[in-house]
């Protein structure tokens, strides 16, 4: 048993989940210390109660872990590749930075999960299954599974951390499911100014326009019609990556700001 020898002991957590939801009337319970040896030595404990589990970076891959209980577990930077994870409760656990690839999350439940820089490449999930988690910076996650609100908000997310490209990438994939989203075309613009595009800015924000002229508000329309004609007058103006797009803007950008609200709903758990 050298290798079980060298991972344990491991500390079992007792403390509560620090994530909106938790309460002091909530019971924690400690992971099962021979499930957990169980889990280690064979690499399979289907149904077991592993809650508050200390596995960080521990190497689990091709484990057989569906129906665990898994809330609240420390699986930070964790090896899952091609691990069974069906049906597995995995809300408010650290999967950041773990490697994922191939696993089956299908029946999982991912309420405030923490997938960021995780690699989900070839995972097989739900339909809108990381509606409620944080998954941000994660790699491999297919667009044709998420929701419009959830790649627009991860566009929200990545533009108010100053990653242009990647909002940009986002914005354009909430257009690709919901053409008509004004606000999405807005947004892309100004990530766009940001690492200036005008050109490409300047088109979003005329298509905009367009969509805003169409639902009766004129007056966005305007003002988005006027930003796209300063973006490409003469150089007398700057050349964008200094925030121009949002004080070209005011009234478009004050509509960006107010989804971020929306997507915070998305990661807002109701309770365990």
């Amino acid at each position: 048993m050298p290798r079980l020898r060298r991972l344990l002991p491991l500390p079992l957590l007792l403390s509560l989940a620090t994530g909106v939801g938790a309460t002091l009337s909530q019971p924690v319970l400690a992971a099962d210390p021979q499930q957990l040896i169980q889990l280690l030595e064979h690499r399979r404990c289907k149904n077991c109660k592993l809650q508050d589990a200390d596995l960080v970076r521990a190497d689990l891959r091709d484990a057989q872990l569906n129906g665990a209980l898994l809330q609240r577990a420390n699986l930070s930077g964790a090896q899952l590749d091609g691990a069974d994870l069906r049906g597995a409760n995995l809300s408010f656990t650290s999967l950041e930075g773990a490697s994922l690839r191939g696993a089956d999350l299908r029946g999982s439940t991912l309420e405030g999960t923490d997938l960021r820089r995780s690699d989900l490449s070839g995972a097989r999930l739900d339909p809108q299954a990381l509606s409620r988690s944080h998954w941000q910076q994660a790699r491999g996650i297919d667009p044709s599974q998420q929701s419009y609100a959830e790649l627009h908000n991860a566009g929200v997310a990545a533009a108010q951390q100053g990653r242009h490209p990647e909002a940009e990438q986002f914005f354009g994939a909430a257009i690709r499911k919901q053409p008509n989203a004004a606000i999405s075309w807005v947004a892309r613009g100004i990530s766009r100014t940001e690492q200036g595009n005008n050109q490409l800015a300047a088109q979003d924000f005329n298509y905009a326009a367009s969509l805003y002229r169409q639902a009766g508000d004129l007056a966005q329309a305007s003002e988005l019609e006027t930003a796209s004609k300063e973006l490409l007058a003469p150089p007398k103006k700057a050349k964008g990556g200094n925030g121009l797009g949002a004080q070209l803007v005011g009234g478009a950008m004050a509509a960006f700001q107010f989804l971020a609200p929306i997507a915070a709903k998305a990661f807002i758990p109701t309770g365990l």
